[in-house]
């Protein structure tokens, strides 16, 4: 059998180029367009409603709409039943109704299960106007969301399960079973898919996690027609594109899609062409139409569905046509019609049965789509306060424990409280980490709490602390003031700059492996693939500065230091996952996610608080890569980059193993290599479906890549 055709300089070049280009695309698709828009989010013609009738009403609907940058479009409505109607069909976000004749009271209603985040938004820009007017307000939401999901990212964590559904087996697909790409081979799979997966996904969230109570049927049928709009997607991407179809499915259903579906943020605080695409792409139609089936009794549901089978329609339509035109011909899928010819796994694995690139083909995306969803689900469906460390500090050292003893056995577990001597020794806790707050107790009668927080250590743990000692100083009668430490920079008002920029890291080392794996398979020493390693560490660490810094203006200074600890960690990463992509193949990608990306989220503190999230995650923060890559973005910009040292520690020691681990495996493959009948540099592979080679041929390929 013949092998693979001599590769000449140019195109040995060209594939270089590509290699390089698609981890640096897929980088810089996601995290410019995630940094873009939610470094520093402005409320945009956030509708909103005022309940009244009269000049009063009408002054306030006057106020609001004079609020800078048009951050709200008010609306006048005559009762509070209209303007709950309203919010119930996510017409309006909020509402504020006017106090009655003889009160002071307003009403200030919102509807948490259509976005905390834009609940939380519609209080600050509503509030004001009220207090304002020296009125009291009386908070009320009409649409709370679901004890299991206090969070509100049930919808967010199903709906991107859909998306990995349908688009990630494509590429497995190309690779090892093209015969499936033609379109009446590949709905009946596809329909079968996306029933097994939406079943699955609602299994994780309901009765495993607990997030989703019931609903079974809704969100099964929402989940086949979401699953099945983003893989006959994908199938038209692919057979225009072939394997370059990864980064549009990314660039769509990703990258666009998330800010632009509402989940995590309002889309109303996005730039306006997000609310565009609100309506038009996968992801945003399936959030909603689950947030509509989980919360809404299915109001508004009908018109994402639509959008959803307007998807399925047009690509199944366009993809018939394109194979009609050109045959079942797909750029980038092997030259191959009978299914049982012998193919890679994954790509640069060795040949394989059928039967094993069905099982791959399936299991592949399978897994990571119950370790997205499900690890993600279980560290933050329900985020519970323990342990928030806080410094007492009181006149004397006898009171501070008195007062501490007495909130301790008062708060429980929420809380674990300390007595700091002094103010100073309270602040400079603060800022070094050991304490999230500091509360000190008024130096005399007449004189107010003072409660100093960090927002730029956490704005999640700050808003707990904020809201629990408020409530403790009322109970202690005295008025409290709060000093903000770190308090966020106008660039970063999210307090997420810090965790986006350590995943950037992280991903531009792990793709960067993945992507040699299975392109360039010459590159098989370490002495080969290291100094590429090092040269795209740096050059990426600087495009990202550059990015952030330079093009976004999300993270200012410390461009050495940025630079410097940015391509340690993308070296680093890229090392570990060399590791496992070289004696495992692709197949690496999996465990290499869960370890490098998914645990170090929630275990990073950079979303929610370490003191939220499941005990796991906190023993979890000083070991990961992700936290100590987001603790030193964190600490370069808000603490003149202290503890950096023990980040960069934790980034060495990974590098150091990736390092040595790659030489071990250096070693064994150079055993492998030369045994006889085993494939390597000194037996090369033959290159299936080449003209001449027969059945039985195959056959013992198969049981010698086996071997």
């Amino acid at each position: 059998m013949a092998g693979p055709p001599e590769e000449d300089r140019k195109t040995r070049i060209a594939r270089y180029v590509f290699l390089f280009l698609i981890p640096f695309l897929m980088v810089t698709m996601m995290y410019a367009t995630y940094v873009g828009t939610m470094h520093a989010p402005q409320p945009r013609d956030m509708p909103v409603a005022v309940v009244g009738v009269g000049a009063q009403a009408e002054a306030v609907v006057d106020s609001l709409a004079a609020v800078p940058d048009d951050a709200v479009d008010p609306r006048l409505v005559r009762s509070a039943d209209e303007a709950i109607a309203l919010l119930e069909s996510r017409e309006v976000v909020g509402a504020l109704e006017v106090p009655q004749p003889g009160t002071d009271a307003a009403v200030l209603y919102t509807a948490s299960a259509a976005g905390p985040s834009q609940a939380t938004t519609v209080q600050q820009l509503l509030a004001p106007v009220a207090v304002q007017q020296g009125w009291s307000i009386e908070p009320r939401d009409v649409a709370p969301l679901n004890p299991g999901d206090s969070s509100g990212t049930a919808v967010l964590f199903a709906a991107m399960g859909m998306m990995l559904a349908g688009y990630v087996p494509l590429s497995v697909v190309l690779l090892g079973l093209p015969h499936l790409l033609a379109v009446r081979r590949f709905v009946p799979v596809l329909l079968g898919w996306a029933a097994g997966t939406s079943a699955l996904i609602w299994l994780i969230l309901g009765p495993i996690v607990g997030a989703v109570d019931g609903h079974f049927l809704g969100f099964f049928g929402v989940g086949v027609l979401a699953v099945g709009a983003v893989g006959a997607a994908q199938l038209l991407f692919t057979k225009l594109m072939g394997p370059l179809a990864v980064l549009i499915g990314m660039l769509l259903y990703v990258v666009l899609g998330m800010p632009a579906s509402g989940l995590a943020l309002s889309v109303d605080v996005m730039p306006g062409f997000f609310s565009f695409l609100h309506g038009v792409l996968p992801l945003p139609a399936a959030g909603e139409a689950l947030r509509s089936l989980v919360y809404f009794d299915g109001d508004g549901l009908g018109r994402h569905l639509l959008t959803l089978t307007g998807w399925v329609v047009v690509s199944l339509g366009l993809s018939l046509l394109k194979e009609r035109a050109s045959g079942l011909a797909v750029p980038g899928a092997p030259p191959v019609s009978d299914p049982d010819a012998p193919l890679p796994a994954l790509a640069g694995g060795p040949l394989r049965s059928l039967r094993f690139r069905y099982v791959t083909a399936a299991a592949f995306p399978l897994s990571i789509l119950v370790m997205v969803v499900g690890l993600m689900s279980f560290a933050m469906h329900e985020p519970t306060v323990r342990d928030l460390p806080v410094a007492v500090v009181a006149p004397t050292e006898e009171q501070a424990e008195q007062v501490a003893d007495g909130l301790q056995s008062s708060l429980g577990s929420m809380v674990e409280l300390q007595v700091a001597g002094s103010v100073d020794a309270a602040t400079d806790a603060v800022v070094d980490g050991e304490v999230v707050a500091a509360y000190v107790l008024p130096a005399g009668p007449g004189e107010d709490a003072t409660l100093y927080t960090s927002a730029g250590a956490g704005v999640s743990q700050q808003s707990v602390v904020r809201a629990v000692f408020g409530q403790v100083a009322a109970g202690q009668q005295v008025p409290l003031t709060e000093t903000d430490l770190t308090p966020l920079t106008d660039s970063d008002t999210m307090g997420s700059n810090s965790m986006y920029v350590g995943m950037a890291w992280i991903m531009a080392g792990f793709l960067i492996m993945a992507v040699f794996r299975g392109g360039a398979p010459e590159l098989t020493r370490s002495r080969q693939f290291l100094p590429h390693l090092a040269g795209w560490s740096v050059g990426m660490a600087v495009w990202l500065w550059f990015l952030f810094d330079v093009i976004i203006g999300a993270v200012n200074g410390n461009a050495w230091q940025m630079i410097g600890f940015g391509a340690a960690t993308i070296f680093a990463m890229a090392a570990v996952t060399g590791v496992f992509t070289r004696t495992l193949g692709l197949a690496a990608i999996v465990p290499v996610m869960v370890v490098l990306m998914l645990a170090g989220v929630p275990a990073s503190g950079g979303g929610l608080s370490l003191y939220m999230v499941p005990e796991l995650f906190r023993g979890l923060s000083g070991v990961l890569p992700l936290p100590a890559a987001v603790d030193a973005a964190r600490s370069l910009v808000y603490f003149d980059g202290a503890g950096v040292g023990r980040d960069l520690l934790v980034i060495a020691v990974w590098g150091a193993a990736g390092v040595l681990l790659n030489l071990v495996v250096d070693r064994w493959l150079r055993r492998r290599e030369d045994s006889p009948g085993v494939p390597g540099p000194e037996n090369p592979m033959p290159t299936p479906g080449t003209a001449g080679a027969d059945r039985d041929d195959a056959e013992q390929l198969q049981h010698a890549g086996a071997r």
